[in-house]
């Protein structure tokens, strides 16, 4: 059963038309980063961007991608989850919130929910990619139980998923893999 926190939030899974509210929150929520000095200047056209809709959408259809709605408006979206697999492994594909409603645990409500679900379904473990450097992304998974794992460490397709994204993303040497053990 997924973890409950007294938030005016609750999660429902996305219906399958709903992959263009996904997107519109990656959208915003990507905005935050230039506060870091990252700036995200690939086109909706570009193969990483229509990979990434593309496993979204996968994931809509497998009910692995959970939207965090406020109680005063449960057809609007604040953020949202999507699981997949690396291989054999349980990935966190991404997890955004629109930063209007950031800090106030929808993110935190979404990754263990997010975790239950893995454990549920009888992962040992899960898995994701993200950057080291930036103060809410590497910090708040470690917040939570992940640890950063070697590159050497990770099965082959989470290599493959981390060379994609050093291959695009800007700060590559900043990409990394981290794991929570979910026993």
């Amino acid at each position: 059963m997924p973890p409950s926190l007294s938030l005016p939030y609750s999660l429902r899974p996305a219906t399958a038309d709903e992959l263009v509210l996904a997107v519109a929150i990656d959208d915003a929520a990507t905005l935050l980063f230039t506060e870091a000095g990252i700036v995200f200047d690939l086109a909706e056209t570009h193969p990483f961007v229509i990979a990434e809709h593309e496993r979204w959408q996968r994931a809509i259809e497998a009910k692995q991608l959970w939207f965090a709605c406020h109680a005063t408006d449960a057809a609007t979206p604040t953020g949202f989850s999507a699981l997949a697999r690396a291989g054999d492994s349980a990935y966190l594909d991404q997890l955004c919130v629109l930063p209007e409603h950031g800090r106030r645990g929808v993110g935190s409500l979404l990754l263990e929910t997010a975790c239950a679900r893995c454990k549920e379904r009888g992962d040992s473990e899960l898995w994701l990619t993200t950057y080291a450097h930036v103060p809410w992304n590497q910090p708040f998974y470690e917040r939570h139980g992940f640890e950063v794992v070697p590159e050497i460490q990770c099965n082959a397709a989470l290599r493959e998923l981390l060379a994609e994204q050093r291959a695009v993303l800007p700060f590559p040497e900043q990409r990394v893999a981290m794991a929570r053990k979910l026993a």
